[in-house]
């Protein structure tokens, strides 16, 4: 059911919009855990080192694509906002075009170049075969994960975060079911975790496509081609919010750098914590997502009022629910890294990682609610040049000083410190930037 976000109460449509979001991040999140827990139970280490590493290439690999599709939100919320039927059909038919293409182009390339990819990640060559075979499979459902996230987020846009949950709940079923059954039922091996995640992503697919027929069936669409100024608008945001991606993967990589001369034990406490993190930073990034869409809206029916508001709710609920998570931490963080490892050294040092970085967790919330009301206004190139200060100006050479310093301990305090000062940084845009005078649409 799609909602009008520019009136109601605002705190009441945060919460019920925001946690479907959360919900089906939640999902997403676990079906390379699980198809990774199924991998290391049935086969061997090296097959689990080439899905780990598999992942990490597919992550960067559809970055681009993935942040393509993030302009979907702030378009399609501001038309709604704007009252024009006209041009949400123009820019449906655009939009469909255009990630058509590059799903294609992307899936092609990554099918073709899949060897030299993993040399440039330096892939063991152990493990560089069945790699490469796996990915290989993998990129053939680049498509299928790119459209029924596409019409997720164009319903996301109108107000509709509960029915994307449902497509996610269909791909993660599927995986979950496949997966072993391809592997060790059919005897297919690595190949068989390849395919079960793209035979879920299909599904998933399908799925949307049906529940479009059933719910719009009877609305006529013709697919065109774009128009320039159609064009213009998508890639102006989509590109942007496209590096924005690649500047965070690029970053977490340098970061993983400095951690990486540590040793092993270090290594190992720092991916469970970052494990952990992965969850942890989920309410921040639904609310982000929701506020980007509830403020798009308003900012297209130039209610700055409601803007405000929604900001305001966003920083209330954040501040809450990171302040919440923190004190989980301090009490629980032992705990929480042994689900992940056991080792004596590893544990100590992640548990001191997240009890310290827990400090700085409600400031990189405080970032996605800012940054994801700017979004709403369609300025992405400003929120990529935010990433790029927090990333590669704060993030990676204060953690190198503070390392230097301090040695392991300082890679949580560089890292704080880092979030804090960005946090800064996007307060200081949000306030005094110019995105309240930008025009997403040209007359």
């Amino acid at each position: 059911m799609t909602t009008d976000f520019t009136q109601g109460p605002v705190y009441r449509q945060l919460y019920r919009f925001a946690l479907p979001i959360l919900l089906a991040n939640f999902l997403q999140l676990l079906m390379p855990l699980i198809s990774s827990l199924w991998v290391g139970n049935l086969l061997d280490s090296a097959a689990f080192g080439a899905v780990t590493i598999g992942t990490t290439v597919t992550n960067v690999v559809l970055a681009f694509v993935i942040g393509m599709n993030n302009a979907t939100l702030t378009i399609f919320a501001q038309l709604k906002g704007r009252g024009e039927k006209g041009q949400i059909h123009a820019y449906l038919s655009a939009f469909i075009v255009i990630l058509l293409l590059l799903s294609l182009l992307t899936a092609a390339l990554g099918y073709i170049y899949v060897a030299p990819l993993l040399l440039l990640l330096n892939a063991p060559e152990a493990i560089l075969g069945i790699a490469a075979d796996y990915l290989r499979i993998v990129f053939l459902g680049v498509l299928f994960l790119v459209g029924y996230n596409f019409i997720g987020t164009v319903l996301r846009a109108f107000g509709d975060s509960k029915t994307q949950l449902h497509f996610v709940l269909v791909a993660s079923g599927v995986n979950a079911v496949l997966t072993p059954l391809l592997i060790s039922g059919l005897g297919m091996g690595l190949a068989g975790a390849a395919s079960a995640t793209v035979l879920a992503q299909a599904a998933a697919f399908l799925y949307s496509l049906l529940w479009l027929n059933r719910k719009f069936g009877r609305h006529s669409f013709r697919l065109q081609l774009p128009r320039l100024s159609q064009a213009r608008t998508i890639l102006r945001l989509g590109i942007p919010s496209g590096f924005q991606m690649i500047v965070i993967h690029a970053g977490i990589t340098a970061v993983l750098s400095i951690v990486n001369t540590f040793g092993e034990d270090v290594v190992a406490g720092f991916g469970a914590a970052q494990r952990l993190d992965n969850i942890i930073l989920l309410p921040g990034i639904a609310l982000g997502v929701a506020v980007n869409a509830m403020a798009a809206q308003n900012i297209g029916s130039q209610n700055w009022r409601r803007v405000a508001q929604i900001t305001r709710a966003g920083l209330v609920y954040n501040l809450g629910v990171m302040l919440a998570i923190a004190g989980i931490l301090f009490a629980f963080a032992g705990p929480l890294v042994r689900l992940f490892i056991q080792e004596a050294d590893s544990v100590a040092f992640g548990e001191s990682y997240l009890r310290t970085i827990a400090l700085f967790y409600p400031f990189i919330g405080l970032n996605f609610i800012l940054n994801g009301v700017v979004r709403g206004a369609g300025a992405m190139f400003q929120v990529l040049v935010l990433n790029i200060i927090s990333l590669w100006l704060l993030r990676v050479p204060l953690t190198y000083l503070a390392t230097s310093l301090f040695a392991e301990a300082g890679i949580a305090l560089g890292m704080g410190a880092s979030l804090l000062l960005s946090a800064l940084f996007a307060t200081a845009y949000y306030c005094w930037g110019g995105w309240r005078e930008r025009k997403l649409f040209e007359s």
